[in-house]
Parts: C-alpha cells; structure tokens; sequence
C-alpha cells in the first residue's frame, strides 16, 4: 500500500475470483500426501469441570520443547491442544510420525496430572474462551449477531469440539480433483456415522452419537454446509460470495465483517477486493470438505487415542485405490442425509452396511497401496471392535 494506493491482487469480478480458487484452492499434482491435524480437549481428572488455565497449557508444553518430528503445536479458542502434522508420503509415514508427537504431547501433559480426552465434544464444561485475538473477536461477535442457533452454538462451536481434520491431496488433474470432490462428499455422511465420538455435552446426553456436529450443523448453513453438486471450482467460488463477511483485517483490534455484507457485495461495491482478503474469507468458511490446495475434511470427530490414525487411513485408501473409491461410491450413493449421520451413528442398517462396505474395501486396498502391517492391523481392530457390529466410538462408556 503506497499513498493511498493499493498495490495488491484485485479481484474485479466473479471470473477473477474463481481464477484465485482454482490456481489457490484446487491447485493439482501427482497426489499421495497425507497429514492430519488432531484437537483434543484438556481436563484435570481430579476435577474436570473446572477450566485449565491456557497459560498453564502454553508454559507446560513450552518446556517439554517442540514435537520431535515437525507437528505443529497451536491452541484452539477454548484452550484445546491442536497437532497438525507435516505433509507425508503415505498413511504409515504419517501414522509414525504424528503418534510420536502426540506421545510427547501427552507424556508432558500427564506429568502435570492433565490429560486429553477421548471425546469431539467437551462434557464437563459450558463454553468459555480463553485465546484473545481480533479474529476471534470478530468471529464471537459474528455468531451473536447472527441469532438463532448460531448465537449458542458458535460459542460452542469454538471452544468446547474437538475434530479429527484429514488432509488429502486434490488430484493429478482437473478431472481427479472433481473425482475426489465428489468422493469425499459421498462418503461423507458414512463416515461421520462410523467414527461418530461425542454424545455427551456439558448438559448431558445431546441425543446424537455426534454431539460435535450437532453444534455445526446448528451454525449458519450458509457457511458450514456442502457447496452444491457439480463443478467444485464453480461450486466453491459461489459458496464464497454467497457467504457473509464474518471479518476483514483492519489495522487495529476490530476485525469484525460489515454487518449482512456478503462477499459478492464486497466484490460488486466500491470498495477494492484484494487477493489477501479472499483468502481471509476462506478461512472463515468452515463445511464439511474445504480446499486449501488440498482437501481439508473437516466432519470428523476426534478420535479415542488408540484409533485416531484409523479415518486418516480410511479415507486416503478408499481415494487413492481406484477399486476402493468404485467400492465406496457404490455403497455409500444415496446416503446423504447428514444430520440422520449424525443423530444415530450406526444404529441405521443402511449406515452400518455402507461403513462396513468402506471399512473392507479401505483394508484391502491399505494391503494393496503397501502401507505398514501394523497400521492395517489398527484399521481392522477397529473395524471388528466397532463397524462390524454396528457400533462407533460414541457407544463406548466415556472414561473421566
């Protein structure tokens, strides 16, 4: 910004803005990479209503010194502990890799007589924010503003769920990245059925296996659905400039977005729409699948401690094998009622027959793609213990 001029990438029309999601959002590639980024809610099990103090957390973690292979360490709004792991070639070497970060993460943490639950949905406590930041702000003010549901849940939503994000490579060309798209949304309701771990809140039974979605899908639809069927660069470009204005970064402490503003008014005002500012309006879009360059799954919940490495394998096998993704879309066509995936797990015979359909297929091609015994083993530990007799980790007894 030069005397008064602005010097960035401006977006003058809609075909701009779709020019930045492809090159940006759907950037393709030879895929393979794998990461996933795991939250986990932290509690004093000699007392776990009470909040653990984010400093507390940060100086704990601080002194046992960075994740030893490259995990990024943040914190989420309501002091959860966020791993993300770096890209890896392949399920296994993801697996290896994050499992000894969170190890590190965990050891330093039950040393100070804290612990990470087995649980997407916090059950002790009412929502309560400790991170202070003008996105934050922005992002509580937003929610209030919006009424509804969203004033309760977004609260929630920030700083009481906890989720288990997937990371997958977008395709080798255009036509893959469509093909995995759409694969990703198929199967979606399914998985969150399977792996559905958050049945309890802070007032009881939520009535849903996934407490955690339950939350989002009480937020603006606008922003946490699916974009529609059909082209993803098209699809995705529409659901951007549909979507309100949550923030735009200001030079001081007030990030908060023009109150019923959305992106397409921005874009059509008279008010320069610069490439920074696309691209921080992305990140306040929040649904099931995002791509960010990759493909961010975002509808599962967090994993008990044994089993997180199970959808990240799931769901990279059942992609990358072209006999797995034919096994899947075939099993999981026409399910695609989110909420029922959500309410009853899989307590629903077409649910439970779909999972176990993908769990088969995504253990036959794991063997196939070469991925680590000892990984396939975890996958059908958890298909016998769970899938196979219609159950997901929500049905297990919650441990304090």
């Amino acid at each position: 910004m030069t005397a008064g001029i602005d010097t960035r990438p401006l977006l003058r029309d809609r075909d701009a803005v779709a020019g930045y999601v492809e090159r940006v959002c759907f950037k393709t590639g030879p895929p393979g990479l794998v990461g996933t980024e795991l939250e986990w809610i932290v509690v004093d099990p000699d007392d776990p209503t009470a909040p653990v103090p984010l400093p507390h957390l940060r100086e704990v973690l601080a002194a046992a010194g960075p994740p030893p292979r490259g995990s990024r360490l943040t914190f989420e709004p309501g002091g959860q502990v966020e791993l993300s792991s770096l890209p890896h070639q392949g399920t296994s070497a993801c697996w290896s890799a994050l499992e000894e970060d969170v190890r590190h993460v965990r050891t330093a943490l039950e040393a100070v007589r804290l612990r990470l639950l087995d649980t997407a949905l916090d059950p002790y406590r009412v929502p309560r924010r400790q991170l202070r930041h003008p996105r934050y702000d922005a992002m509580e003010q937003h929610f209030v503003r919006a009424g509804g549901a969203s004033a309760a849940m977004g609260p929630a939503m920030m700083t009481t769920t906890a989720a288990c994000q997937v990371n997958l490579d977008v395709g080798r060309d255009r036509a893959d990245a469509h093909r995995r798209w759409s694969l990703l949304h198929t199967v979606g309701p399914v998985m969150v059925a399977a792996f559905a771990n958050s049945p309890v809140g802070a007032d009881g039974d939520t009535g849903w296996r996934s407490g955690r979605q339950r939350v989002w899908q009480g937020l603006e639809r606008a922003r946490t659905s699916a974009p529609r069927e059909g082209d993803p660069v098209a699809a995705w470009t529409d659901y951007a400039l549909d979507a309100s204005v949550m923030l735009r970064r200001g030079d001081g402490d007030d990030w908060a977005g023009p109150a019923g503003w959305t992106m397409r008014d921005w874009l059509l005002a008279d008010d320069p729409l610069a490439e920074p500012d696309l691209a921080l309006h992305l990140t306040t879009l929040f649904p099931p699948v995002r791509p960010r360059g990759w493909y961010e799954v975002r509808y599962l919940d967090t994993q008990p401690y044994r089993w997180w490495v199970v959808p990240t394998a799931v769901l990279a096998a059942l992609l990358d094998d072209p006999v797995a993704s034919a096994a899947a879309a075939e099993a999981c066509a026409g399910l695609d009622d989110w909420t029922a995936a959500a309410r009853d797990g899989l307590a629903d015979p077409g649910l439970h027959a779909a999972a176990l359909a993908c769990l088969d297929a995504a253990l036959a091609a794991l063997t196939r793609l070469g991925e680590d015994a000892a990984l396939v083993a975890v996958v059908a530990d958890f298909r016998d213990t769970y899938t196979a007799l219609g159950r997901c980790p929500a049905d297990d007894p919650l441990e304090p």
